[in-house]
């Protein structure tokens, strides 16, 4: 497929739950997203895949192969987005995979099947559970976490599914074997300025960091701002901001160790500015690549929030919503990615993701690999990300090489 092809069928992407911050809105689950994936299983369709759905919503297109025993060569991605995120996070990937399969489907039968798999709910942004698209695939996931997981509205996962027809009951069925794979490919902008620094279009996955997510609770006193002396007060919020501090001083003190941590959401209760706050609540995203340190840094983490509780006299609660475990990518495709990419003459290095992916999870059941583009200044999740087109057609050549190699 040639780059205007490309180009509009992302531009087309981004106008579904466009915000008048020129971002996307696209989460699991609601009509922006159902709207996008319609739209993409159009796509699927017009270029002759089969395509269908598992339980989950996770979709499936398919060219068979010359071998009907063969094990499926897939590739994909994902088209749901955070509040107000960019228009190249999971779409570039989803729309690289189906570029890259109907450009094989000009150059005449393969021995294996293809896939392109488009994951449903790669981000977390909805229900706080990132990747489960692929983790149902796996059957890898903690359903009865899922059934009371609820949104920012208390909507919960069970319902917002309901909603568009899909049975939270069926979910077991999404599970895939392995051997139904022979091996998961997906292309995704970097979300870090590395490719850029090294003026590279294109990188090489070896490892994928995984997060550790924590929720936590702090319980103060709700009183009167003005009746309420500065010596009388269990304010949570002065115990929440210090808790923030701590995440950051912890991830510094790891930082060396490949350890980042952010608190991404606070909330305060009752939220007036006449109250003392009397309760607030922290997200916080721990990430690393090694799950020895993850864990160290985790328990220092918990040992600084729990002595601020003590020292303020507000109890909190600690809820461990996420612990993931670093991915390795198979050396075999790494080294076959580098083989086709000396073959296109195209310059590439090896790239850890400080970002986790659905490819991750997909490690389970079958060998992964992962290309990485170069993004304008490493920015990901804001609705400046972008990748060139001139990046975007490297990645794609590149993906088209390995896909053919593998199934050929």
């Amino acid at each position: 497929m040639d780059t205007q092809w490309v180009t509009d069928v992302l531009n087309h992407l981004s106008q579904f739950g466009r915000t008048p911050q020129n971002g996307s809105n696209r989460l699991a689950f609601t009509l922006e997203d159902m709207e996008a994936r319609e739209y993409f299983k159009a796509l699927m369709h017009d270029a002759g895949l089969s395509v269908k759905e598992d339980a989950f919503g996770n979709i499936i297109g398919r060219i068979e192969g010359a071998d009907p025993a063969a094990a499926a060569v897939a590739v994909g991605s994902h088209l749901d987005t955070v509040p107000n995120g960019g228009h190249f996070d999971g779409m570039v990937g989803s729309v690289a995979g189906l570029a890259a399969i109907i450009r094989l489907k000009a150059r005449g039968p393969l021995r294996a099947p293809l896939e392109l798999i488009i994951f449903q709910m790669e981000e977390s942004s909805r229900f706080s559970l990132a990747t489960l698209g692929s983790k149902m695939m796996v059957g890898r996931v903690d359903l009865e976490k899922c059934r009371i997981a609820k949104d920012k509205n208390g909507v919960t996962m069970p319902e917002a599914m309901r909603q568009y027809g899909y049975d939270f009951e069926k979910l077991p069925s999404a599970a895939r074997k392995k051997g139904e794979l022979a091996c998961f490919l997906e292309m995704h902008i970097e979300q870090s300025p590395t490719l850029e620094e090294k003026n590279l279009a294109v990188g090489i996955v070896t490892a994928i960091a995984a997060p550790i997510r924590l929720h936590i609770v702090v319980e103060g006193k709700a009183s009167h701002s003005g009746g309420t002396a500065m010596n009388n007060r269990t304010d949570a919020l002065v115990a929440a901001s210090e808790m923030v501090l701590a995440v950051r001083t912890v991830a510094n003190r790891f930082a060396r160790k490949e350890i980042v941590a952010t608190v991404g959401n606070l909330a305060v209760h009752p939220g007036a500015m006449n109250v003392v706050p009397g309760k607030a609540e922290l997200w916080i995203d721990l990430r690393g690549t090694d799950k020895a340190v993850m864990d160290e840094a985790h328990a220092a983490l918990v040992t600084a929030v729990n002595g601020i509780s003590a020292m303020h006299g507000t109890p909190v609660s600690i809820t461990v919503l996420v612990n993931d475990t670093p991915v390795a990518m198979t050396p075999e495709v790494i080294s076959l990615l580098e083989e086709c990419a000396r073959d296109l003459a195209l310059p590439v290095m090896r790239i850890v993701s400080g970002a986790g992916h659905d490819t991750m999870n997909i490690a389970d059941i079958t060998k992964t690999g992962m290309i990485f583009l170069r993004c304008k200044e490493g920015l990901s999740h804001n609705p400046e990300e972008y990748a060139s087109p001139e990046d975007i057609m490297q990645g794609l050549d590149l993906l088209t090489e390995a896909l053919y190699r593998l199934a050929k």
